[in-house]
């Protein structure tokens, strides 16, 4: 990790989006600690604390130190162009991404798909049901889950990622040697050990600060791909995020709810506002995102299986030979089953009626 980098991150009056475009026109960040301060007031103006900043290098020895400390606890430093940095991050529209993340864990930050979920804190019985159905319904085509690590909704999904072998990403609003909150420090244990990281812009030994936390915000909407809203009242940092999301051109989804539940007010809004699309399973987000995926196979397999149970013996019979076999005709039926064709004929009747199979032209059959 260059030091320079760093120690451009800390000097105050220098933002994330300033960075960047100081970046554009010097590529050399060493070159720019190297510049007198005539060649800076040239670039910098009036922002004497800036220019007295980077001609003094009054910030190199905290970055270095930084550099140390976070090799002593195995803590990865990305600047924006390192290529492990989240690319999502630097999309147009995410100007005001941090320049640096700090990351503790293997978890690759640009995976295919990456899905943040978020809401209440005070998350009731059925917001987390919903979370724990939705991250357990995207389980087989792995992407990668986002939260924040607060109690209630974040808590759920960052849990049953894990518990469905699934990595997931907690961004945090403080310092790397804290965990908020404590409770939840087994979970980030667990999340790192499994292949998953805690994420954040703040260096090591930042304390915990209200302010943090909507900033903190912005990572997630940017981490992911679609962020969606569990549950939420009216106002709530889950809203937030919504909107940030909103802003990037990323898709938010909510999570209906009954008319009468305070708790589900914002979730509500967001999508009477068309702010989200409404979203019932993980199948409602796959087909909206385009993404190719395994749940619809996967639940319209559950419901044959479904339906194969309240079936008897030749129906079952017929309807497991067209699931092994993709069309068939009553004469095959007849010739693998061993059953006489009057026979197939009316239980083919009875599955069409039960809308078990369908007839296709040229008197094909086939499982619904």
């Amino acid at each position: 990790m260059n030091p320079y980098h760093i120690a451009l991150t800390l000097i105050p009056g220098l933002g994330p989006k300033s960075i960047r475009q100081l970046l554009d026109i010097t590529p050399d960040v060493e070159a720019l600690f190297a510049m007198t301060r005539p060649q800076l007031k040239e670039i910098f103006g009036r922002h004497e604390g800036v220019i007295n900043a980077i001609a003094s290098k009054s910030t190199l020895p905290q970055a270095e130190a930084c550099i140390a400390e976070a090799m002593k606890y195995h803590i990865d430093i990305l600047f924006f162009t390192d290529p492990a940095y989240p690319q999502r991050l630097n999309a147009a529209g995410c100007e005001d991404s941090p320049v640096m993340l700090y990351r503790l864990g293997p978890c690759d930050l640009n995976m295919p798909h990456s899905v943040a979920l978020v809401g209440s804190r005070k998350a009731t019985d059925y917001g987390k049901s919903t979370t724990a159905r939705l991250v357990e319904e995207m389980a087989a085509d792995n992407p990668l889950i986002v939260s924040g690590l607060a109690y209630g909704i974040d808590t759920t999904a960052h849990t049953t990622a894990v518990n469905n072998g699934l990595a997931t990403v907690a961004v945090l609003g403080h310092g790397l040697d804290i965990i908020y909150p404590s409770q939840n420090r087994g979970l980030a244990k667990r999340i790192v050990e499994q292949g998953g990281a805690l994420i954040t812009e703040y260096p090591l030994h930042t304390e915990i600060k209200a302010t943090n936390f909507p900033a903190r915000n912005r990572i997630i909407a940017a981490l992911a791909d679609a962020t969606i809203v569990a549950e939420a009242a009216e106002r709530g940092g889950a809203l937030i995020t919504a909107n940030i999301a909103s802003s990037y051109n990323r898709e938010v989804f909510a999570v209906p709810g009954r008319l009468d539940d305070s708790t589900s007010e914002g979730c509500n809004n967001l999508i009477v506002n068309n702010k989200a699309i409404m979203i019932r399973n993980a199948g409602d987000l796959f087909f909206q995102m385009g993404w190719k995926s395994t749940f619809d196979k996967r639940r319209r397999k559950e419901q044959q299986q479904s339906m194969f149970v309240t079936l008897n013996a030749n129906e079952k019979t017929i309807a497991q030979l067209l699931e092994n076999n993709r069309e068939m005709t009553m004469d095959e039926i007849a010739q693998q089953s061993g059953l006489p064709l009057p026979k197939i004929a009316a239980v083919m009747m009875e599955l069409e009626l039960k809308k078990v199979v369908r007839c296709l032209p040229g008197r094909l059959y086939k499982l619904s």
